[in-house]
């Protein structure tokens, strides 16, 4: 069960790509010179199609095979995190404050050797869709390019994906039919009440007493207003607050994620954190003002897709988990799933640092192996005869 062959022989040279995009992180919608740098290589492959400006930077290429048939989506996000790089590679980004610490650089090397690959062989039939992403991390960039027409612009009848995964073998698969991975929401709490002096408590209307009941609060949201068995996360992930040691502060700042699956929860959620927030501010003698952001839905895979995708992932590594469980990250990719049917599945990355940290670096040794799902998958969702 092998990388293809010729795959094979394009590493080195996908490592080159890979390293390039690394060192050169961008944000957000702005990812143009990511999309230039993919657009030069497409041009050199000889995509048949090359569709610039979607979502801002985002670009789709098409790929013919040797007759007609549907069209698949492969779709690789493209933006990087505003953090700063502790790797010390040669590599390492360039850039102060930008860092590939998600390995979108990793997936964008894939899809480009699938690319090189299908645009060689065209031994399929009918058409591939690549799809080049921007804003994964914030902005929600596939929602952008999805509202924008591309899967009804380009016919795409099927979308799939892949992420990279530390802490599975290098090569490794994994995915699971159904709900995959959570819905992300995110929480702000602003608290007014009457700053003073510390040494005058009872002059004041404390919004950090307030700010602690309301956190110790939602705790209970998933403690005693939900049933153990279904996926909740609530939590509260900055509070902001005060200047001196003695000066009680007039405002207080609270914020948090809120991860689900089921809408009814997402309800429940909101509705508690309106109650808690209100009910506490009274009880402190402050007001709180609650803004409830909500976010990317579930990623919720197609049963017969990700069926279709692990088989498919079997004839390149020996390493596949089909029914892995959900999880509690989001991810955009959830835009495309609500309107086609497809899979979003990981990749190993080895004993690498975690997702998000400024030591990561995604494993060179993934990109063929990735690089071979997406064509074979290509292959055999449209065989030739």
């Amino acid at each position: 069960m092998p990388v293809i062959n010729r795959i094979a022989d394009y590493a080195d040279e996908m490592t080159g790509w890979r390293r390039h995009l690394h060192a050169h992180p961008e944000l957000n919608f702005d990812c143009h010179q990511t999309a230039a740098f993919v657009a030069a290589r497409l041009r050199d492959f000889g995509v048949d199609e090359l569709h610039e400006g979607i979502a801002t930077s985002g670009l789709v290429a098409i790929i013919n095979g040797s007759v007609a048939g549907p069209t698949i989506g492969l779709r690789a996000d493209m933006d990087a995190l505003p953090m700063d790089e502790t790797t010390g590679l040669d590599h390492a980004a360039t850039v102060a404050g930008r860092m590939h610490a998600c390995g979108h650089d990793g997936h964008i090397t894939m899809l480009l050797g699938a690319a090189k690959y299908l645009a060689e062989t065209r031994n399929f039939a009918g058409r591939v869709a690549l799809i080049f992403q921007p804003a994964e991390e914030l902005g929600g960039g596939a929602q952008v390019m999805v509202n924008e027409g591309i899967l009804d612009q380009f016919d795409i009848a099927r979308v799939f994906a892949l992420h990279n995964a530390p802490g599975t073998p290098v090569g490794a698969f994994y995915t699971t039919p159904g709900p995959f991975m959570a819905a992300v929401d995110s929480f702000d709490i602003h608290i007014t009440g009457r700053g003073g002096h510390g040494a005058m408590p009872h002059e004041t209307a404390d919004p950090i007493m307030a700010a602690v009941g309301i956190v110790q609060a939602i705790q209970t949201i998933v403690s005693r207003n939900h049933t153990a068995t279904n996926d909740l996360v609530v939590s509260v992930t900055q509070i902001h607050t005060g200047s001196a040691d003695n000066v009680i502060p007039g405002t207080a700042y609270i914020n948090g994620t809120v991860r689900t699956f089921d809408p009814a929860v997402q309800a429940m959620v909101m509705a508690r954190l309106d109650q808690i927030v209100a009910g506490q501010a009274a009880a402190y003698g402050v007001t709180a003002e609650l803004i409830y952001d909500v976010g990317y839905p579930a990623t919720v895979n197609d049963p017969e897709s990700t069926r279709f995708a692990a088989d498919v992932a079997r004839t390149v590594s020996a390493d596949v988990v089909a029914d892995h469980g959900r999880q509690m990250g989001a991810e955009d990719f959830a835009y495309m799933l609500e309107k086609r049917p497809g899979a979003y599945l990981f990749i190993g990355n080895g004993d690498s640092a975690g997702l998000h940290h400024p030591a990561y670096d995604f494993d060179d040794g993934a990109s063929p192996v990735g690089a071979s799902f997406f064509a074979r998958l290509v292959e055999r969702a449209l065989p030739v005869g």
